[in-house]
């Protein structure tokens, strides 16, 4: 788990398209809060599971970069 501002590198995004469904998938992981996201990142602070939102973000269909 973390409590920190998270940024989360991601490939494959492309358009708002993108953004909207990286957004929403990101939004029903529980504790994540002050969710920003555009092409190619995501940002937030909360007590989350980075595995969670690693799954999240690849069910959406694209791949994770990075996380720091």
């Amino acid at each position: 788990m973390s409590f920190r501002m998270t940024t989360v590198k991601i490939a494959g995004m492309s358009c708002n398209h993108c953004v909207m469904g990286v957004k929403r998938a990101l939004s029903a992981i529980p504790g994540i809060q002050n969710l920003e996201v555009k092409v190619g990142e995501a940002r937030f602070d909360g007590n989350v599971d980075l595995e969670a939102v690693k799954a999240a973000i690849e069910d959406e269909g694209y791949q994770v970069i990075s996380v720091a």
